[in-house]
């Protein structure tokens, strides 16, 4: 069996402090890549609860409406099948419902 002299415990410790710190350089790198995407979206989501934000948003959506009203057409013939599909469905629901 080996002694416990200082410098196998120096170099013990040498040796786990690096492998400490490349952990989290790695960590930190993993984090960063894969997760901070993620975090900057959920803020964008979060910040919906601020006053200008709100108003960004809804100046946005008046934006398009305004260009959807300059449109001959508003809707693409494929989503107003699926539309008037969806109205016929609803309105055969609604006849048959008891209003018990």
């Amino acid at each position: 069996m080996q002694e416990n002299n200082p410098n196998n415990l120096k170099s013990f410790f040498i040796k786990l402090i690096s492998i400490t710190i490349a952990i989290i350089i790695v960590f930190n790198v993993v984090f960063n890549l894969i997760f901070a995407q993620r975090l900057e979206k959920i803020d964008k989501i979060f910040s919906i609860f601020e006053t200008q934000e709100r108003k960004n948003i809804k100046n946005k959506i008046i934006s398009e409406l305004e260009k959807g009203l300059e449109k001959e057409e508003i809707i693409n013939k494929e989503d107003k099948i699926i539309i008037l599909k969806t109205y016929n469905k609803i309105k055969k629901e609604f006849k048959n419902l008891d209003t018990n």
